[in-house]
């Protein structure tokens, strides 16, 4: 499964110009998304994605 950062409730946009997305899960900001900065380090995929929750998912 190939994760994406923008269906992930850790996902975060920052303020910071240089480095303007981040990780909640592993604490660090970044100009690339993180799951790759993780795949390029670890060689495997992000084990912190976890989906975020839809509208429907709410009720």
């Amino acid at each position: 499964m190939k994760v994406s950062c923008f269906k992930c409730q850790h996902f975060r946009v920052t303020w910071d110009q240089n480095n303007p997305r981040g990780c909640a899960a592993y604490q660090f900001k970044s100009k690339q998304l993180p799951s790759i900065i993780v795949k390029q380090s670890s060689g495997m995929d992000c084990m912190q994605f976890s989906p975020k929750q839809t509208q429907e998912d709410r009720r």
